[in-house]
């Protein structure tokens, strides 16, 4: 399912949206000097898909904290943390799918490249079962990822610079999709800026990342002046996420304001030389005394933020007057149909069998929401939901104490596999010939027939199953430790979808 997010308006007045999925798999680049409008460009991105996808900003000076009253998001103090404790954070942010705003406001240049890279680390190496879709925000990325030493410690700029590239250059097969914005292009590290392949760019001035701007979007040198002529608000897109030519948008408003204050004219006092003169040079002892300093009492400790993140709930969730009452037994299947279904409708893309399981879960759960199916399932049991649809086993089959010995066994073998043997064992106990090559490959999410038959000879050695030759090259697979035979089959055969059999 294709999502649209409307980021503005093109000048022949029609909407101006972005693919959101194409996104998380390409990432985004949006560069412009101070003033173009990034801030209000990555303001709006982030409101549009705070539905959809969780979401993670760093923020070096605190703009995006707004976000927390309309959108739910946690604001998470650097200054009130440890670098150890940030990266135990953001995995059990991964974990919990909580969109949170990392504040770097409160500490100094230096600290903040700490912190960000400790949090960004702990993004990054959270275990597999994590790596669900989630939207990396950076706002002035040039003080994470800069091209060359500045005032900062070489220490601090290296762990900053490699969390960043691991972000852009290894965080799509995580999950992670690095979206980051630049005052300079000239700035940012090339490898950094390099990994993006959508692009947004606005007001800039210097020849250097005028021409740099019109190099990223495919335009001639010469038309690289436009770029001192964009209003504020006003980006030039290109990328397969937005459009495949250069594409003028106007960005729309947004719904929370930035705490930052705009450069509104305040004009001085009238007053006269004399009054000025008073003012300004009385002596001292002639001033009235001031009054007291009122000192503040000091603010009371920040609670350890893994416990707010234990006791976080939506707020839907926490408003709830009482909790609902359990399912009846018809309504649990009756929501198992219906999560059945739409997992077949899933699986009806002809891509999905070589999609991870991830992304596909991502879909299954908007699917369901759309559905109003409540309670969906955790990661590992959509995998184990998956290899059996895959599989093209009965859901009344799935429930019997057959074939709940085969999901057992299953679990012995890495997870990558589980679904290739569920397929052989499901052939297996209907009697239905030995699957091809061309199957087995689709079954575990390639297209080489070689990797199915190095498979089928690491699960045999593995001791799961045992592979016969029969007259004509034809295949027999018997299931070790449950009895089951495949009848012949031929390993040259096309390839079949089990689940849409």
């Amino acid at each position: 399912m294709t999502i649209g997010i409307e980021m503005g308006r093109a000048p022949n007045g029609e909407a101006a949206t972005l693919d959101l999925e194409e996104l998380l798999s390409t990432r985004l680049l949006v560069q412009g000097n101070s003033g173009s409008g990034k801030s209000h460009l990555l303001r709006r991105l982030l409101e549009q898909s705070a539905p959809w996808v969780q979401q993670v900003v760093v923020d070096p000076e605190g703009d995006f904290v707004t976000l927390a009253d309309k959108h739910g998001h946690l604001v998470i103090e650097a200054e009130d943390h440890t670098e150890a404790a940030l990266a135990r954070v953001a995995e059990r942010v991964r974990r919990h799918r909580v969109s949170v705003v990392l504040n770097l406001e409160g500490v100094e240049v230096e600290a903040q490249l700490r912190c960000a890279a400790a949090f960004l680390n702990g993004l990054f190496e959270v275990d597999r079962d994590a790596w669900t879709p989630l939207m990396v925000v950076v706002d002035e990325a040039q003080l994470f990822a800069p091209a060359m030493a500045g005032d900062v410690s070489d220490e601090a700029r290296r762990a900053a610079l490699a969390a960043m590239t691991n972000l852009m250059c290894r965080g799509r097969k995580r999950g992670l999709a690095g979206v980051i914005a630049t005052q300079r292009l000239a700035k940012l590290a090339k490898n950094v800026a390099a990994e993006a392949s959508n692009f947004m760019m606005g007001r800039t001035f210097l020849d250097i990342d005028m021409a740099r701007a019109a190099d990223l979007l495919g335009m001639e040198r010469r038309q690289a002046e436009m770029f001192r002529d964009l209003q504020r608000g006003n980006f030039v897109a290109l990328g397969p996420a937005v459009s495949r030519r250069p594409l003028p948008i106007r960005i729309g408003g947004v719904e929370t304001a930035s705490r930052s204050a705009g450069p509104a004219l305040v004009p001085p006092p009238v007053a006269s030389a004399a009054e000025a003169r008073d003012l300004i040079l009385k002596a001292p002892q002639d001033e009235a005394p001031r009054p007291a300093p009122v000192r503040r009492a000091p603010k009371p400790p920040m609670p350890d933020i893994l416990v707010q993140l234990s006791q976080y709930r939506p707020p839907a969730a926490a408003e709830a007057a009482e909790p609902p009452p359990p399912p009846t037994p018809e309504q649990q299947e009756d929501k198992r149909r219906r999560m059945d279904a739409i997992l077949r409708q899933v699986l009806a893309d002809g891509d999905s069998a070589f999609r991870p399981a991830s992304v596909l879960y991502q879909d299954f759960l908007v699917r369901l929401r759309i559905h109003e199916v409540e309670g969906p399932p955790d990661l590992p049991a959509f995998r184990r939901m998956l290899s059996t649809a895959r599989a093209g086993i009965d859901p009344d089959v799935a429930e019997g104490e057959a074939w709940q010995g085969a999901v057992a066994r299953a679990d012995s073998l890495p997870e990558d596999s589980q679904g290739v043997y569920l397929l052989l064992a499901r052939a297996a106990l209907d009697g239905l010939p030995c699957p091809s090559d061309a199957t087995i490959a689709r079954a575990y999410g390639s297209h080489s027939l070689g990797r199915a038959r190095r498979l089928l000879a690491y699960m045999e050695e593995r001791k799961a199953i045992v592979l016969r030759a029969e007259r004509g090259g034809r295949r027999v697979v018997a299931m070790v430790g449950l009895g089951w035979e495949t009848a012949p089959g031929d390993p040259d055969g096309p390839a079949e979808d089990a689940a849409a059999a």
